[in-house]
């Protein structure tokens, strides 16, 4: 049986786990819950919690099952590095699937009713939480970049739609989106902590593709010591520079893509009503930070295509064009920030895609050139890996 029946199979059994520890787990609550506790809007959060509980599980079992970095023969480095990496992960995978069952939770009860769908929520969890455990579980094992860059849209939109959903101000987009989260309500608590999440998930995403650009940059570097010829792993104008002023190239793009996830979560953390003056500095540094970074971008990461180069460029006069209609009087300002937003998010999936395509690039070009050469020429910590493999 290959690796990946026995992901698919592995997967099959924890949704079994999942589903029977997640209905008893509802039910139990549903049954010995206080009054206060039997809200609806508590009980999809706790139910929530549950299956975001199960999902999470599933994963951390999946991915430090077979990885090889959990002991001390490379160090104690290693298990530590690994052990914050799966934490870091999990968070990612947490916010996702808890954002994305509550807003399933509420738009299930928009179509039964509450008092019809309460009846079946442990069921209804249960179903939930069996589907994340297989999903998670088989994500796991066949870790990469991609799978993590497809995950930020969904929890976003998750959130952003709950707390429309569920604001009691129905005029909040005719003065811009801090409003819909200045307020102590349950619906600005889920569009604040979705910002927040939002923020942590950018960080958590830009560590692992800073590191993957490094890790393609130094196999280039040790191929072309060893004078072999380098494959062509990203753009054509991306020659081996030195390991130096690379890092330095890639500390910088990893500097402004933590200052925008920091950005998001200062949105969300000082709202505009007590604290003005720090939510502007965050709402309003955004965009600036936004632009340095893609006017930027060909020279701190070389190894991007020219395409996403140009999208960046076209992001950015989009941008301008909508402000400018906004300073005319012509637009508001939530669809200027609904569409920056849109924007960069858009931008952050296809920056992590084309990570991801460097990485399976890089892999089968390993792969290809350690069967054709000498590999004792290279240094054994170059092999063909993954830096998501859950057996790294």
């Amino acid at each position: 049986m290959g690796r990946h029946q026995h992901a698919e199979n592995s997967g099959l059994i924890s949704f079994i786990i999942c589903a029977i520890a997640a209905a008893i787990m509802v039910k139990i609550y549903v049954e010995v819950a206080p009054p206060i506790w039997q809200v609806t809007r508590r009980m999809f959060t706790v139910a929530a919690g549950i299956v975001t509980f199960c999902g999470v599980s599933s994963f951390i079992v999946g991915y430090a099952r077979n990885s090889n970095s959990l002991n001390l023969r490379r160090g104690w480095w290693m298990p530590v590095r690994r052990s914050i990496e799966i934490v870091a992960l999990s968070v990612v995978y947490a916010a996702t699937i808890f954002l994305a069952v509550f807003a399933i939770f509420g738009i299930i009860t928009d179509m039964m009713g509450v008092r019809i769908f309460l009846g079946y929520l442990p069921w209804v969890s249960a179903a939930f939480a069996g589907i994340v455990g297989y999903i998670t579980f088989v994500q796991a094992d066949l870790m990469d970049a991609k799978t993590i860059a497809s995950l930020l849209p969904l929890f976003v939109v998750s959130g952003v739609t709950t707390a429309g959903l569920t604001t009691d101000d129905p005029n909040w987009w005719h003065n811009n989106f801090s409003q819909l989260g200045d307020r102590t309500t349950f619906a600005a608590t889920m569009f604040n902590a979705t910002l927040i999440l939002a923020g942590i998930c950018i960080i958590i995403i830009s560590y692992f593709a800073v590191s993957e650009l490094l890790t393609t940059h130094r196999m280039r570097a040790d191929w072309s010591r060893a004078h072999l010829p380098a494959p062509q792993v990203g753009d054509s104008n991306d020659h081996v520079d030195s390991i130096q002023r690379f890092r330095l190239r890639a500390g910088i793009l990893l500097t402004l893509l933590v200052l925008l996830g920091v950005a998001f979560m200062g949105i969300g953390t000082f709202r505009y009503s007590p604290h003005p003056i720090l939510h502007n500095v965050f709402s309003r540094g955004l965009p600036g930070i936004m632009c340095v970074l893609l006017i930027g971008l060909p020279w701190i990461a070389p190894q991007l295509s020219k395409a996403i180069y140009i999208v960046s460029d076209l992001g950015i006069v989009t941008c301008a064009i909508a402000g400018g209609f906004w300073l005319e009087g012509d637009n508001t300002l939530t669809n200027v920030e609904a569409l920056a937003g849109l924007i960069f998010l858009g931008w952050f999936i296809v920056f992590s895609r084309h990570i991801a395509a460097i990485e399976a690039d890089r892999v089968q070009a390993q792969i290809i050139y350690l069967q054709s050469i000498d590999t004792s020429a290279i240094q054994p910590a170059r092999a063909p890996e993954s830096r998501l493999a859950s057996d790294k």
